[in-house]
């Protein structure tokens, strides 16, 4: 196996945990809900199941209207 796919990979899956994080935050504060609570959650909640939890619970975005 090449040594660099041992890189790469494990680099590629980091990328995607730390970048869901900071989606699930930005997320929530747009529904207004608590970014952080959302951001642990998904952070230590086995990071698949509560990325998976807040896709499926989340409130619906609130419009903003002027």
């Amino acid at each position: 196996m090449d040594h660099t796919c041992l890189f790469i990979v494990p680099m590629a899956f980091i990328a995607l945990f730390i970048w869901s994080v900071i989606w699930a935050y930005a997320d929530a504060e747009r529904r207004d809900k608590s970014g952080c609570l959302v951001a642990l959650l998904v952070l230590f909640l086995s990071w698949l199941l509560g990325l998976i939890a807040w896709l499926v619970f989340r409130p619906e975005e609130k419009s903003h209207r002027f």
